[in-house]
């Protein structure tokens, strides 16, 4: 029996604080009492027997006291009564009571009122007695021509499951039901018996398929999936049925209903390989992520977007469809956008490269254009990425994308200008012809830009790569600009004693003559006053980082400045306007040096500043050949080893993403043939259906298992003794979100435990969902017990409590047995995730818990200590390989892995060899943990503390 086909119980709510009623006052309430009374006691007595009670005496006074009652209350009632009361002798005859029962159950199915009748067939679905469905046979019949259709419905599905169970009491079903369907109007009769037919009689279903095939479109959603999944079937167990349904499957795309849609899609996929059917199931994936507003629903299909494109003969046809992919782009949720960006990138070629870079440069257009929300500029910063990426990979197009992109130098979004500077510095230094173009735009937005950090990086830009004598002229106006009226002490002197009111004083102290590292005087001005917090004026940008104590971008300024005029001296043959030139890049640096001994800014300039800033004085009064080498050539050659570094990485995983993707087939390879695969070896054609079944109840059956080690013994957790008289163990099975734990119980005396309860408790932030219900359990019986956990967030959980029962005639108080604690393992939540360096540097300086934990284990490698860390914690080593090969006798490591519940953790493991205890001493040092949650450092610090020590195998 599939999972589709288990019976569906009716589940009720049972109060646990109530005192259990007598057996003689239910007996009173349901022969003398009204209607609400009798309706009380009969929910009382339901209650009672699903707790185990057996209550015989009251089966005959709720047959004539209760039986007869037209109240639709009672009635519903009654059905789950009769559901759950024992219907037979111990000898396992029938009861003789149950055929006034069943004559109750006739007059039902006979009753003017269509709900008892639908709820009475509904009802007969859960019976598994023949004798008591013998009698009852036509007038079920006879419910499929009533004229409401609920009545239709629920007769066909009573029909289905007694022509499952028992098949002789209506052999000729399939027939019956053919012909109801062929005559049926309304829509979920129809879905009904279609279904029957399928499961019962397949021939059939398929000969009433063929009849109406090209009236498909025109049925209702419910029958149209079910029409699906009979499709869908039939060609996965006879391929070669596919050219007569394929058609039907492509109308089906064109269906109202987006179930239908995303059904048929998902089947034409696994049906047909042809790149006609996978651009029509693409292009229905498209639509659907469009139109659906759900971005549940959006993310899920887009999923489905990315598994087609992992095909290697699918992502050409994928690729025609680019431009339809970023149509989802005017979705507002970041998610949907960043996974169709990503989508879209994977596609790219030289054939649709141009489109997509229009596309993406209107996109970036528009987020200046709209009103400032939290994700417009982690959206720009995405764009960015991706525009980055595709003129990387298609040189020809860095110089469209690249106005656009300088604009946002200025931009107030310090994180997407950094990524757009990013993108520039690599493009000025790869293409050389794009040179002048990205100077005079970076010239352009110099004296916008409002960004200390993205100030640095485009000062460091134009000292690299201004070569003329025109840009370096230009560089040094722009900064002149930038600096506004110099020397700075003085005129900022000037400017307070001119604003300031009379009433206020300002004492300038006696100036001092100071000998500066190089033996020139240089003099401090010390201004002494208690300004009055009056509104900042504007200042020119560089003046007002300076004036802020951010003298971190004069040292790359004095770099800038000398990088310049070195140049500008190789450039310039005049000796008068050479030395004019470096006077006047001198005087900028002396008079930021004067600015920050002063005590005008609002921090003093730092000793490695001030170190900085006279060094390169230094280099421009001597101006020696060593030094222009040093300044003009080594740092352009340092960027371009670290960019050749990266993109040597980038293509590496890109070419273990293709060899992941290329289904290589080695020459002596078994060929498999359809026709003599046995049905269990069809691996690659796993039910769909099926699968999907089984993933939303949560029964996913992973592919490690094929691994005997990761099978379901492995999760098996031993919480009682052997010798116990109650033994107990649990699978617990997790499930992302929740964990299900299946008991198993066994009764080890020769008594009846009565109320036997399984009761937990939890540690940690798990939540018990419901409490599981008691049980009877016979001597030496046994029984599963099923409790759900909900887990909150990343942290080591822990489940602890005992087993209580009642020995059946026993006076003693009620016995207990205390269960072992099950530990809930953190692994199964973290998974490995990637991050910038830019991005982990700002969590790790954000993330207030941290964690440290000191190396204590037996390896003795470096590397391979790093190796056992990372796949004890499932954390991803973001240190690229490249910086970790070779042997020094230390290590640093930066590692990160992110928790289904969308928590980061943080590591960064430096361990060191210690050659002076000798060859054969374990690593030492330490690794120290940060993330958000104080849970998630205590438990990844725990599980790194269990599993450093290697064990012997």
């Amino acid at each position: 029996m599939t999972a589709a086909e288990n019976v569906c119980y009716t589940l009720i709510n049972v109060p646990m604080d109530s005192e259990p009623p007598s057996e003689i006052s239910l007996k009173n309430d349901l022969e003398k009492g009204d209607v609400k009374l009798k309706t009380e006691a009969l929910k009382k007595v339901i209650i009672m027997i699903l707790n185990g009670e057996k209550l015989p005496g009251l089966l005959m006074t709720i047959i004539r006291f209760v039986l007869p009652l037209q109240d639709h209350t009672i009635k519903k009632l009654l059905l789950v009564f009769w559901e759950i009361v024992p219907k037979t002798t111990p000898d396992g005859r029938l009861l003789q009571e149950m055929i006034l029962v069943c004559d109750a159950y006739r007059k039902d199915l006979q009753h003017p009122n269509e709900f008892i009748r639908g709820s009475t067939l509904r009802f007969l679905c859960k019976l598994k007695e023949a004798e008591l469905l013998e009698p009852l046979m036509p007038a079920i019949r006879a419910c499929l021509e009533h004229r409401h259709s609920y009545v239709r419905r629920n007769a066909v599905l009573a029909i289905y499951t007694i022509y499952r169970n028992f098949e002789h009491l209506i052999p000729d079903a399939p027939e019956l039901i053919h012909d109801f369907l062929v005559n049926e109007k309304d829509a979920s009769c129809k879905r009904n018996a279609f279904m029957m037919l399928i499961h019962a009689d397949q021939d059939r279903a398929l000969d009433y398929l063929s009849t109406c095939i090209d009236q498909v479109q025109t049925f209702g959603d419910i029958l149209q999936l079910v029409i699906v999944e009979l499709i869908y079937k039939v060609c996965h167990a006879n391929p070669s049925e596919r050219a007569r349904f394929i058609r039907c499957i492509y109308n089906l795309l064109q269906s109202s209903s987006p179930a239908v849609k995303y059904e048929a899609a998902g089947t034409l996929v696994t049906l047909s390989s042809a790149p006609t059917a996978i651009k029509a199931a693409a292009q229905c994936y498209i639509d659907l992520i469009i139109k659906e507003s759900d971005n549940n629903v959006k993310l899920i299909v887009l999923d489905r977007l990315v598994e087609l494109k992992e095909h290697p003969s699918h992502e050409r046809v994928l690729q025609d469809l680019v431009m339809d992919i970023l149509r989802v782009l005017s979705t507002p949720d970041l998610e949907v956008r960043k996974k169709t960006l990503q989508l879209a990138l994977d596609l790219v070629s030289s054939r649709n490269v141009e489109e997509l870079v229009i596309v993406l440069k209107k996109e970036v257009i528009k987020t200046n254009n709209v009103t400032e929300h939290e994700d417009t500029d982690k959206y720009r910063q995405l764009l960015v990425r991706t525009l980055h990426s595709c003129s990387v990979r298609f040189p020809d197009m860095a110089a469209n994308v690249i106005p656009v992109l300088m604009e946002f130098l200025s931009d107030n979004n310090e994180a997407a200008a950094a990524d757009v500077l990013e993108f520039v510095r690599e493009a000025i230094q790869r293409f050389d012809n794009l040179r002048p173009l990205i100077v005079e735009k970076m010239l352009e937005v110099f004296h916008a830009i409002k960004s200390v950090k993205i100030y640095r990086g485009a000062l460091w830009i134009l000292g690299e790569y201004c070569s003329t004598k025109e840009d370096i002229q230009s560089v040094m106006t722009e900064v002149r600009r930038s600096l506004g009226e110099i020397p700075i002490v003085e005129s900022e002197i000037k400017k307070e004693a001119g604003e300031l009111k009379p009433e206020e004083e300002v004492s300038v102290g006696p100036a001092q003559k100071l000998v500066t590292e190089m033996g020139t005087y240089a003099t401090q001005s010390a201004l002494s006053s208690s300004r009055p917090a009056k509104k900042e004026e504007d200042r020119p940008p560089l003046r007002g980082f300076l004036l802020d104590g951010d003298f971190f971008v004069a040292a790359s300024l004095a770099t800038t400045l000398t990088k310049i005029a070195l140049r500008y001296v190789s450039l310039v043959q005049e000796k008068k306007k050479q030395n004019s030139f470096i006077a006047e890049a001198m005087l900028l640096m002396a008079t930021i040096l004067h600015l920050g001994k002063s005590s005008l800014p609002k921090k003093p300039i730092t000793d490695d500043d001030v170190d900085r800033i006279s060094l390169c004085l230094k280099v421009l009064s001597e101006c020696s050949p060593l030094m222009n080498d040093i300044f003009n050539k080594e740092c352009r050659q340092s960027l371009s080893h670290m960019l050749s570094a990266k993109l040597e990485e980038e293509k590496l995983s890109q070419k273990k993403e293709s060899e992941k993707r290329n289904v290589t087939v080695q020459p002596d390879d078994p060929i498999s043939f359809m026709q003599l695969t046995a049905k269990n070896e069809m691996s690659s054609k796993e039910d769909q259906f099926q699968l999907s079944l089984l993933a939303a109840m949560g029964n996913t059956q992973r592919k490690e298992a094929a691994d005997p080690l990761a099978s379901k013994l492995n999760k098996v957790t031993q919480l009682t003794g052997f010798s116990d008289p109650v033994y107990a163990e649990a699978y617990v099975h997790v499930n992302q979100y929740d964990i299900v734990l299946d008991v198993l119980v066994v009764n080890q005396t020769s008594d009846t435990l009565q109320n036997c309860t399984l009761e937990l408790a939890t540690l940690g932030d798990l939540k018990l969902v419901e409490k599981p219900s008691p049980l009877t359990l016979a001597p030496h019986d046994f029984a599963n017990i099923k409790a759900n956990v909900k887990v909150a967030s990343t942290e080591n959980g822990i489940i602890f409590g005992n087993i209580v029962y009642d020995i059946s005639g026993a006076a003693s108080d009620r016995n207990c047995v205390v269960l072992s604690d099950i530990h809930i393992d953190i692994m199964d939540y973290i998974q490995p995730a990637s991050c910038t360096d830019a991005e982990f540097r700002q969590m790790w300086a954000e993330f207030e818990w941290e964690n440290k934990v000191t190396v204590n284990t037996n390896i003795i490698d470096l590397n391979e200590y790093l190796q056992h860390i990372l796949k004890s914690t499932n954390m991803k080593c973001l240190t690229p390989e490249k910086a970790l090969s070779g042997y020094c006798g230390f290590m640093a490591a930066n590692l990160y892995a992110r928790s289904i519940f969308g928590e980061d953790a943080l590591a960064n493991v430096s361990i060191e060899k210690p050659i002076h205890l000798g060859p054969e001493a374990p690593v030492t040092g330490h690794i120290r943990i940060r993330a958000k949650s104080q849970g998630m450092a205590l438990s990844l610090g725990d599980k790194i503390n269990l599993s450093q020590k290697k064990t012997s195998l």
